[in-house]
């Protein structure tokens, strides 16, 4: 067991390694000492790092229960689980170690490159899901942005290569009328299945990290025909993150037709401005700019056809003035078919991040699970929405290992009973069921 710990923190422990030989070289240059003694300090570092990981990955095995069932032989054998994420950068050396020694691939975008962009968000993922299923099989794809069809096709591929469970750590507010609804949750719906047979799949989604930066809620006309997100106030500011870009999603579950202006209150000019486009079920409005550096952004939006109706808007890359944490679980995870899983603490408090419900005909969250998560990919551990997703699906696979003739619908609602109830009796809007737990 100690060997086979070790080659999967051999990854994160040469990372460290080479972290910790270049600043005891330094010190040691500095002080005289001889850099012959880099080895041995650097060594005992590396084992501190390594038994502090693995103790913290050990102990948050246990604490779902999972150790038990490995130890009785559930260990997702025979389950094929699909990551659909777009961080795949390097995830080759990382093969034998954190990952699986063998993958199944599969790139949509228009260059066909699975690694394209600089992140290894798909390969946390990829983590989490191999530690707590270590037999399991892993098939990574990722897609082009803005592309619902590409996503609709990685998970045609997913089910055509055998995968019977699906995790995605990434959210797309605008693909859905925000209320689990849309052309895209439809397809998606019949391509996963009702859960009532045995073809049927299992799809876990992050719930969003938008709870803090999500507002729904009727429209509220003031004289000059612009929402009031507040008394007197026709301005949501925005504070992006950085200089990276911003995207503000409006989506409603009526065919109405909205307006977005985003202002740059510093310079008192307008950056852009949005028309929601129609869709079959409700409509969407998407406004993207790339912010300056301390320049303060403000949010109008104006509803230029039909009666007063509720909407949802979110932002992606920063945080707004006026929000709601009430229904602010995102695409993919608002839709019924699919399994959202939101984020609790250690201590079993929601993170204020989370996102919550209700948006769905299902009651949404589904299920939280508890974050950070001990990566041995990098030094820090994985956290977020992003962390949880994926330790729910790895649970369905020992739950199917251990249960291979039942359906989805089955493994759905036995995850559910076995959660430990952490709010309320029964459902709520925050944790769902509860924590995911093996009993």
């Amino acid at each position: 067991m100690r060997g086979i710990l070790q080659r999967r923190e051999s990854s994160w422990l040469r990372l460290v390694l080479a972290v910790s030989a270049s600043l005891i070289a330094l010190n040691s240059g500095r002080s005289g000492q001889p850099v012959e003694s880099c080895e041995t300090k650097t060594e005992a570092i590396v084992a501190r790092y390594a038994a502090c990981r693995g103790q913290e990955r050990t102990e948050h095995l246990k604490s779902l229960g999972i150790e038990r069932w490995q130890e009785a032989g559930y260990r997702g054998q025979g389950v094929k689980i699909a990551v659909l994420d777009s961080g795949f950068r390097g995830y080759r050396q990382f093969l034998g170690g954190v990952l699986p020694s063998q993958l199944v691939t599969r790139s949509f975008r228009t260059d066909g490159d699975l690694e394209a962009r600089n992140s290894q968000h798909g390969i946390l993922c990829g983590e989490v899901i191999h530690s707590l299923a270590p037999d399991a099989e892993l098939l990574f794809a990722n897609w082009d942005p803005d592309r619902p069809d590409e996503f609709l096709d990685a998970v045609r591929w997913a089910r055509d290569h055998g995968a019977r469970i699906l995790s995605c750590s990434l959210i797309m507010p605008s693909w859905s009328d925000a209320e689990g609804g849309g052309p895209v949750h439809c397809e998606l719906a019949r391509v996963i299945g009702d859960g009532h047979n045995r073809k049927g799949l299992l799809f876990f989604a992050s719930a969003g990290n938008t709870a803090q930066r999500h507002w729904s809620g009727n429209f509220h006309r003031a004289a000059d025909g612009f929402h009031e997100w507040a008394p007197g106030r026709e301005e949501n500011d925005v504070l992006p993150w950085g200089t990276d870009e911003v995207s503000v999603e409006l989506c409603c579950p009526t065919r109405a037709q909205f307006e977005i202006w985003v202002d740059d209150e510093t310079a008192g000019a307008e950056v852009v401005h949005s028309t929601s486009s129609d869709r079959e079920l409700g409509c969407f409005a998407i406004a993207r700019f790339m912010p300056l550096l301390s320049h303060r952004y403000g949010i109008r939006v104006k509803l230029s056809r039909d009666q007063a109706t509720a909407f949802h808007l979110v932002a992606l890359g920063g945080s707004l003035q006026y929000t709601t944490a009430r229904g602010s679980v995102a695409f993919p995870a608002d839709g019924p078919s699919i399994v959202a899983v939101g984020a609790v603490d250690q201590a079993g408090h929601r993170t204020p991040y989370s996102s919550c419900g209700p948006n769905s005909q299902q009651p949404k969250p589904d299920l939280v699970a508890p974050v950070p998560f001990p990566s041995f990919t990098r030094p820090n551990p994985f956290s977020g929405t992003s962390a949880a997703a994926p330790q729910a699906a790895a649970l369905a696979a020992l739950w199917w290992c251990r249960h291979p003739d039942w359906t989805a619908g089955q493994i759905r609602n036995a995850m559910c009973q076995s959660a430990r109830d952490l709010g309320p009796r029964g459902h709520d809007f925050e944790t769902g069921y509860g924590l995911i737990h093996l009993p």
